[in-house]
């Protein structure tokens, strides 16, 4: 499969897609609208990060104990039924007079529903457009995601600074209805790609499965850790320039899209593992004079140009899926997706925490500065590990 052309031409794509284009503005509006809303209510940086990504947190449950599910379920049944669910649990957020805690109680068991769903997906994805088309169609995912998000934060913004965030969190419910019809009608049944019932059991031994490759085990680290942290200095937008928080998430989607651009449709396969730790790199370092509080223009072209490097996820995915078998595809990228959004989670609380204490200027900074060591961690790392194996020293942990 060589373009993206071909993407839309194959059967299903199609509508899968315009799902999760709805699917991702829903979730950048609420989320943008439940940040401002506890922002307002607590004037709290931690309490504002963590309501944003707090469902995060919960995805290593998910991952521990119920993503089995994901090779197991009926695809199409699985993905109508979580936006449903989504849905109820982002209208429940726009009910006024709810305390604080009742906010994160919902948000909390949104993420255990979606630690399972995105599996689901790009193990469908998968099965859609088979290991040949996997990295081109998931670019576009990616890039969809990315302009998807601008339009979100966008509409959100606006229609929190117009209106109110609860009319925002109710917008945002009605479109997880839309693409729940959208995948009932448009996608065919299909049988789950494993058999057997969903358990802990199964979940476990899987991860235990997958975790057992040392070539894996790298992937995933390189695939969680450094962009996480990076999300902990986007989980202070709100409390770090609060009437610009759209904007800035807005520019950080636009820069997220030119990088799936450079990854997955212009470097070649070859160029793509040596752009792997550049590219993680890029993604930390313009954040780290964010302590100097620059004025907003040169704050927006940091953050636009830091997310070009979370094209180094696309290529990290490529590799990952050449090294799983086919049936244990749903869970192999569940099992990234969950302990990604996990380690964004807790980069969030994180940030959250160190800006209680000090300030969103120098929190940011300071997760800056965690995600590039780590990264320059693992590039040593792989380094040192290809010569003990007669290997020439190359860096394609990232890809």
């Amino acid at each position: 499969m060589r373009s993206y052309r071909d993407l839309f031409r194959t059967p299903e794509f199609t509508p899968f897609f315009l799902a999760a284009s709805a699917q991702t503005v829903a979730q950048t509006m609420g989320g943008l609208a439940l940040g401002t809303l506890v922002y307002r209510q607590t004037s709290s940086p931690l309490l504002s990060a963590v309501s944003m990504f707090g469902s995060s947190l919960v995805q290593v449950l998910g991952a521990t104990f119920l993503l089995s599910a994901a090779d197991r379920l009926p695809p199409r049944a699985a993905l109508t039924t979580l936006p449903l669910l989504f849905a109820t649990a982002t209208a429940a957020l726009a009910l006024p007079g709810l305390p604080v805690w009742s906010l994160f109680a919902i948000v909390l068991a949104k993420g255990l529903a979606e630690s399972v769903g995105g599996g689901v997906r790009w193990g469908l994805l998968h099965e859609i457009l088979s290991k040949d088309g996997y990295l081109l169609g998931r670019s576009v995912f990616n890039m969809m995601s990315g302009v998807m998000q601008i339009a979100g934060y966008a509409t959100g913004g606006a229609l929190v600074a117009l209106l109110s965030p609860r009319l925002s969190l109710l917008a945002a419910a009605a479109l997880y209805v839309l693409a729940a019809a959208v995948v009932r009608l448009g996608l065919t049944r299909r049988p789950p790609r494993t058999t057997g019932r969903p358990s802990v059991a199964a979940t476990w031994r899987t991860n235990a499965l997958l975790w057992s490759s040392a070539p894996r085990r790298r992937i995933y680290l390189a695939l969680w850790i450094p962009n996480g942290l990076v999300v902990g200095c986007e989980s202070l937008y709100v409390s770090y320039a609060p009437e610009s928080a759209g904007t800035l998430f807005a520019c950080a989607a636009l820069g997220m899209l030119a990088g799936d651009v450079l990854v997955g449709r212009l470097l070649p396969p070859r160029a793509r593992s040596r752009f792997g730790f550049p590219l993680l790199l890029l993604l930390a370092l313009p954040y780290v004079p964010f302590l100097l509080h620059p004025p907003l223009p040169l704050a927006v072209a940091a953050v636009t140009v830091a997310s070009v490097g979370f094209g180094a996820s696309l290529a990290q995915q490529e590799r990952l899926v050449a090294l799983t078998p086919d049936e244990l595809t749903g869970h192999a990228l569940g099992l990234h997706s969950a302990g990604m959004i996990t380690v964004q989670g807790v980069a969030a609380a994180l940030a959250g925490t160190v800006a209680q204490l000090t300030s969103p200027a120098r929190a940011m900074t300071a997760m800056a500065a965690m995600s590039a060591a780590v990264t320059l961690t693992l590039m040593a790392a792989e380094r040192r590990e290809r010569p003990e194996r007669g290997e020439r020293p190359t860096v394609p942990v990232s890809g």
